[in-house]
């Protein structure tokens, strides 16, 4: 089976031209072939369909199989491989995703795309549409208890999948190992959760960091990033046109006036290969 490693700064996986090749236990392959040690090494794998209602559809699996409604590095790649390798030359293209089709702008550079802007919906905020489970109202800086004396002040948003956004003083001194998969599987949350945690420097720029749902600490998230933008703008902490630093790089982010994230940020191919299939 012939694969590509490709990565949005840093958030990698690994992708599979399903035009061409068949995956038919995406479910268990996405452990084996994620595994950084035995196998290719990624956050997960990532399924590149045909589609009846856009230019392509998407599937994402997490390294522990589970599977993801959406993932906002992920479709960057996804456009930037549809394009350059002449799946479509459409420009803005579009990509059906579990969480609805997705337009996507791209930049290109010599012919092949640098980078690529994604209109990543309207943020759901209110519990049901999270989920998370309790009264029907908006999730803004509200206290959630992971235990008698640790607490953390969360703001929970959906951009297709579940997330939870924590501001704090010093980013640095907040111990992701421990805490993000406390709060990932918290009983409040009825399918688990991405977990950022958040530091703002001014209105227009913030640092964050995260504990990714189904795959532990990763470079990057970029439904994260958008989640944190509506979080910000929500506590006004931050403007509704934010950038992003995360461990691998940086994102623009928009929550426009039409209600829509935008967010851009680079797509990079890294190297192409073959899995070997047993018979």
């Amino acid at each position: 089976m012939k694969f590509t490693k490709m990565h949005g700064i840093g958030n990698d996986y690994v992708y599979v031209n399903c035009f061409e090749e068949e995956v038919k236990e995406p479910a268990k392959l996405a452990p084996v072939i994620s595994d950084r040690h035995f196998g290719v090494g990624s956050d997960g794998l990532i399924l590149i369909l045909p589609s009846k209602v856009a230019d392509c559809r998407m599937r994402i699996f997490n390294a522990d199989g589970s599977e993801a409604q959406m993932c906002g590095n992920g479709i960057r790649c996804v456009a930037r491989y549809v394009y350059d390798h002449k799946i479509t030359r459409k420009n803005p293209l579009t990509v059906e995703t579990l969480a609805g089709t997705k337009t996507i702008e791209l930049f290109t550079e010599d012919g092949r795309v640098s980078k690529a802007r994604v209109n990543m919906g309207k943020p759901g905020l209110m519990r049901s549409e999270i989920p998370m489970l309790g009264k029907e109202t908006q999730v803004i800086d509200e206290v959630l208890m992971l235990d008698k004396e640790i607490s953390f002040r969360v703001t929970c948003v959906s951009m297709g999948n579940p997330h939870c956004v924590i501001f704090v003083d010093n980013i640095n001194k907040v111990d992701i190992q421990k805490y993000g998969p406390e709060i990932e599987r918290h009983p409040v949350f009825p399918e688990r959760t991405n977990v950022h945690f958040v530091q703002v420097h001014s209105p227009k720029e913030a640092t964050m960091k995260t504990w990714e749902r189904g795959s532990g600490i990763t470079m990057a998230c970029g439904t994260g990033a958008s989640a944190v933008c509506v979080a910000g703008v929500l506590n006004k902490k931050t403007e509704r046109k934010v950038l992003v630093h995360l461990p691998g790089g940086d994102l623009e982010l928009e929550w426009a006036e039409d209600g829509n994230v935008y967010m851009t940020g680079p797509a990079t191919e890294v190297f192409t290969g073959e899995w070997p299939i047993s018979k």
